[in-house]
């Protein structure tokens, strides 16, 4: 069973920074890909940054030079360095999990609960 939990997120002033973390147990994939998603009121789920087991990394314009996707497999853990924040990054934030197809995107199968972010 997989299970993906998210945490760090909080409240932040605007140009400030955050990190997050989403430890996943369970097996997956040999070969998978994890991802950052963000969810504000109102507002479609958005896919913001992704990262394959080999590194390969992704990020959506919106997020590109602010934000990094990491991870450490031996943690099982992938984490999110958020940094200059606006009010327009208050979102929920989730993490996604799914073995990697080899075009196209994943299906994104696992899902964590959320982690909320705010930036006033």
């Amino acid at each position: 069973q997989v299970q993906l939990v998210e945490s760090g997120g909080g409240s932040v002033q605007a140009g400030g920074s955050l990190g997050l973390s989403c430890a996943h147990s369970g097996y997956i994939s040999s070969r998978h890909c994890m991802g950052w998603f963000r969810q504000a009121p109102g507002k479609a789920r958005e896919g913001i940054a992704g990262i394959r087991r080999d590194g390969d990394e992704y990020y959506a314009d919106s997020v590109k030079g602010r934000f990094t996707i990491s991870q450490d497999n031996a943690k099982n853990t992938i984490y999110l360095q958020m940094s200059s924040l606006t009010p327009d990054d208050t979102a929920m934030y989730y993490c996604a999990a799914d073995s990697c197809p080899d075009s196209g995107d994943p299906e994104w199968s696992y899902w964590g609960q959320g982690t909320q972010v705010t930036v006033s």
